[in-house]
């Protein structure tokens, strides 16, 4: 019966610990089903469309454009970014590639999938697909790890015939993460995550006009110094936080109660009776 007890509390203590970790399992930048998905992109870093994790951006260009659109993907995830171009009927053989930039504008590599891509001439489509690497909490400031922040897409053709150039052209991206939990958690955290912020220039004052002048008519503009404000739905995750600190704490539960059980399996009866000896 003492042995019933110990199983059970052990299994009681492993369907809490799976609890939290299956609830962790959603990406937190879920779009709200209100908003319209976008359907242009941005021809620069600073243009750059934001969209929303799990949403399916459109846009219309033409061959030889650059097209930029801009995600959050926070600590954890894992993206994977995805890409269709519709092409006309006619067209001689077409090269298209994707790229994903973090907040710093460091090219980040991808894992696997179809980054690169060539159309052969009358191709209707082409898919691109790029898996990134999970992003960390932290990194050394040497090391190009993904951190959590704003993410760039750009979608473009690198080799295209002079004839080509210009032909209309339609494309559909899509960013879905995985949550990776603690097996990307790493110790420390970064102080903000790394959205773009665009300094804004201050007006000359005119003479005699001192700095505060200058303050004050930057206030009343109420411009917004932020280039990217798009973030998850449930804002920035701290970094310190993952299901590692669950399993953990089970796992210590789980040794404490092996311990007692082995100590009373192994204790006996208390001490042996005198038998006097034989006479």
């Amino acid at each position: 019966m003492w042995i019933t007890r110990v199983v059970s509390a052990a299994l009681l203590t492993l369907g809490l610990a799976a609890g939290p970790a299956a609830a962790d399992s959603t990406p937190s930048a879920s779009p709200s089903d209100g908003d319209a998905a976008p359907t242009s992109a941005g021809t620069s870093f600073r243009t750059a469309t934001e969209i929303d994790q799990g949403r399916t951006a459109t846009a219309n260009a033409s061959a030889g454009d650059y097209l930029y659109w801009s995600f959050p993907a926070d600590t954890g995830q894992r993206p994977t970014v995805r890409a269709t171009v519709k092409l006309p009927a006619q067209h001689a053989a077409q090269t298209w590639q994707i790229d994903v930039y973090d907040g710093l504008r460091r090219r980040q590599a991808c894992q696997y999938g179809a980054q690169t891509r060539t159309a052969a001439a009358g191709t209707e489509s082409v898919e691109l697909a790029c898996v990134l690497r999970s992003v960390r909490a932290w990194s050394e400031p040497w090391a190009n790890d993904p951190l959590p922040g704003t993410y760039y897409l750009r979608l473009t053709a690198v080799g295209v015939r002079t004839a080509d150039l210009g032909q209309p052209m339609a494309a559909e991206v899509r960013v879905e993460s995985k949550d990776m939990g603690g097996a990307a958690a790493v110790d420390g955290r970064l102080a903000e995550p790394l959205i773009p912020g665009v300094a804004m220039e201050r007006r000359q004052a005119e003479a005699g006009a001192g700095a505060g002048a200058a303050d004050e008519a930057e206030e009343e503009s109420g411009a917004s110094a932020v280039l990217s404000a798009i973030e998850p739905d449930d804002g920035w995750s701290s970094g310190w936080w993952s299901d590692r600190w669950v399993w953990t704490a089970s796992g210590a539960v789980l040794a404490a109660l092996a311990g007692i059980g082995g100590h009373a399996l192994t204790r006996g009866s208390g001490r042996p009776r005198h038998v006097p000896p034989n006479a």
